[in-house]
């Protein structure tokens, strides 16, 4: 071991281009292989057989765990070849296995925010973009272009399909199958995946007020069981109930939705 890879934690059986550019205080394990355009941050941990390539970017204090796949070029069949990028924001935690795609599309990203926990064989495909806190169980599989919006919780071997937009603070049981849009602050599950609630216990958490709480209970009501189309159903919403900025956050959220919402 060089004294430069001492003083910054790389161990000899590493390799790691000398491009790559390695923050202060980072450890990479044995076999772990890091490339030419790779930029890690400060106290980074790369774990054993962890492989990082591409245009990538890994965040201050990232943990990542061996056999994880960071930044390698697109499963998608329309990449030409062009730069594109992966960024994976400080505190980030990605598990054994998983897989995080650059995206297609000269210029574009694949992100992951900060804080997140991504749990064993998750795999995070092009173009996706997922927020702050966001954790992915085990298998958890975001087909291309897919957005995650910050808190939001992706039960263990839920495929969402591409595309598809998950809504703050959105939780999904394990197993489902999601081909829709699923609004923020709600319940999903199933094969199709359907809203079936509020998250509660997740607002509660989170510590969403209980004004913000009662008026997204009667938003709830309003869009999923007064039988109303969605022009109608949010009309009614921003004519009855307070407009909180979880309410407009709800209703925009749902006005904006290119692929639909997951009713029954």
């Amino acid at each position: 071991m060089t004294t430069e890879r001492a003083a910054t934690g790389i161990h000899r059986a590493a390799i790691v281009h000398p491009k790559a550019k390695i923050g202060s205080g980072v450890s990479i394990g044995p076999y772990a292989v890091i490339g030419e355009n790779v930029e890690i941050g400060d106290n980074a941990s790369i774990l054993p057989h962890v492989v990082i390539d591409g245009y990538t970017i890994i965040g201050a204090g990232c943990n990542i765990f061996p056999g994880a796949a960071i930044g390698l070029i697109t499963q998608d069949l329309k990449f030409k070849g062009e730069k594109t990028y992966v960024k994976i924001g400080a505190g980030t935690t990605i598990r054994e296995y998983v897989t995080v795609n650059a995206a297609t599309g000269e210029g574009t990203e694949t992100v992951i925010g900060s804080n997140c926990h991504i749990m064993a064989y998750a795999h995070i495909a092009h173009n996706c973009v997922v927020g702050n806190q966001v954790v992915i169980a085990n298998v958890g599989t975001l087909a291309g272009c897919v957005t995650v919006e910050d808190q939001a919780i992706i039960g263990g071997l839920v495929a969402i399909h591409q595309f598809c937009k998950i809504g703050r603070l959105a939780i999904i049981g394990g197993c489902s199958k999601v081909a829709q849009d699923i609004p923020p602050f709600t319940m999903s599950d199933g094969h199709p995946a359907v809203c079936r609630g509020l998250n509660t216990v997740g607002m509660e958490r989170r510590n969403v007020g209980e004004a913000a709480q009662k008026a997204l209970k009667q938003a709830f009501k309003i869009f999923f069981r007064a039988k109303l189309n969605t022009t109608q159903a949010l009309e009614r919403i921003e004519k009855e109930v307070a407009q909180l900025p979880e309410v407009t956050h709800f209703v925009e959220f749902i006005r904006k939705s290119e692929r639909g919402i997951c009713r029954k």
